[in-house]
């Protein structure tokens, strides 16, 4: 038995690792992009802040770790694969034929059409060799601007911060970390930034990128932005989303939407082929809808469920990881359930803006559905409970919305009855369960 993989990241090593243990006998190739030894992607903040070295971002340090396991790596990318004949043909011209297939080609970097982006002084932050060229440019007090400040965007802020650089962080929505935090939450963060010497520019656009002089290379940026200001720099980094490596699939077969489509055995349409990790599209019963959740912890669950399948193991996913806490320059962060709310539901919101302490919960009938907190942790194993459990809260409910407060008082009453009564012999379940979610507009 043949086993191919296709991306060497996190998902395609472990799966390789995994395949290994449970198919002695198997065959397994392990491909790449990237002329590097296999590395945490997630760890390039971390090399950029000078937490660690290079070395400390490889998933396996020993080179001679992948002979050893008699798995064979391989150095290309992929251009079509052939569900028909069970193939995959390599951009290089070279083919490689399969019985079982593992697409864990993870994604790329989603480029603002922005003019000037492909300038040099400009980068994403990718792969390793974006981080190498970032290091060289972010020196103490140079000028760096920085576009998006989502959650990757905020951890490049915090690893540029740390070199000593003077940095503007441009967000086009009108709050940071707007996919996991309120506006009230968002507003808090962004003031412990600045707090923290970093200007933040929200609702706002980079619409070009310029050159302070006729040559191209070397000389610093202007960035030009929506509202008319121009910001010199001499790095200019963007963090906008990524897009899953999914083109090579086109007449394959295999069904793909966002991502590659696959069931809870993380198999796609195709017997024998799956798919794990940033480019893989799974069922969310949290949400109930599809999505991919680009998080390493996710994408180890998957690619260990997928390569069990593949050695003929069986086995599924239950639920799928999501990253909830959120460290902003120490600043701690907490987004569980359904933060937006509900249509038609209640929510109750407190905040202190002088201690940057913050906290909103969203209520569906006398159930908590979701939460944004900041700067207060204390309550966090409780509120997770409370909403994954769906404890009904009865009356407490109402306590809740005049003094949020009062949540482990709430949490011991309700939550121990609910547990009691659920053990019980004679136990009915509660009657009709929380109104269908639906994110508010």
């Amino acid at each position: 038995m043949k086993h191919v993989i296709l991306g060497n990241g996190p998902a395609g090593v472990i799966a390789a690792e995994t395949l290994r243990k449970n198919a002695p006998a198997d065959e397994i190739v392990l491909i790449g992009d990237e002329l590097d030894m296999p590395y945490s992607r997630m760890s390039i903040p971390n090399l950029i802040s000078g937490e660690i070295s290079e070395t400390g971002m490889h998933l396996r340090r020993d080179k001679d770790y992948f002979s050893r396991l008699h798995i064979t790596q391989r150095f290309g990318r992929a251009a079509h694969i052939s569900s028909r004949t069970r193939t995959v043909k390599m951009e290089d011209g070279s083919v490689e034929d399969f019985d079982k297939l593992l697409i864990a080609t993870g994604s790329r970097p989603r480029v603002p059409p922005i003019p000037g982006i492909e300038f040099p002084g400009v980068h994403a932050c990718w792969t390793l060799d974006d981080a190498r060229q970032i290091v060289q440019l972010a020196r103490p007090r140079s000028r760096v601007v920085l576009i998006g400040a989502g959650f990757i965007g905020c951890l490049m802020m915090e690893a540029l911060a740390s070199r000593g650089v003077d940095l503007t962080v441009v967000e086009k929505r009108d709050r940071m970390m707007a996919g996991a935090l309120s506006k009230g939450a968002g507003d808090i963060v962004q003031r412990w930034c600045e707090k923290k010497g970093v200007k933040v520019r929200i609702s706002t656009r980079v619409v070009a990128i310029g050159s302070n002089s006729l040559q191209q290379i070397g000389s610093p940026r202007i960035v030009r932005l929506s509202n008319g200001v121009q910001l010199q720099a001499d790095l200019v980094v963007y963090c906008t989303g990524s897009t899953p490596n999914i083109d090579f699939l086109r007449g394959s077969g295999i069904k793909f939407v966002q991502g590659v489509m696959v069931d809870a055995s993380m198999q796609t349409n195709i017997p024998g082929i799956y798919a794990a990790g940033d480019c893989a599209e799974t069922f969310d019963e949290a949400s109930g809808h599809n999505i991919i959740a680009g998080v390493q912890p996710n994408a180890a669950d998957q690619a260990y469920c997928a390569a069990l399948n593949m050695s003929d193991k069986h086995a599924f996913q239950r639920g799928v990881r999501h990253i909830d806490v959120f460290d902003t320059m120490g600043l701690v962060s907490l987004s569980f359930g359904h933060w937006q709310g509900i249509r038609g539901g209640q929510w109750v919101e407190v905040a202190d803006d002088a201690h940057f302490r913050y906290m909103r919960l969203e209520f569906s009938r006398d159930i908590l559905i979701g939460c944004n907190v900041v700067g207060n942790t204390e309550h966090a194993n409780i509120l997770r409970g409370l909403i994954q459990h769906q404890v009904r809260l009865g009356e407490w409910k109402d306590r809740l919305l005049q003094d949020p407060t009062l949540l482990k008082q709430a949490y011991a009453e309700c939550a121990q009855q609910q547990f009691v009564d659920q053990a019980s012999t004679f136990h009915t379940p509660y009657g009709s369960p929380p109104e269908p979610v639906s994110q508010s507009v």
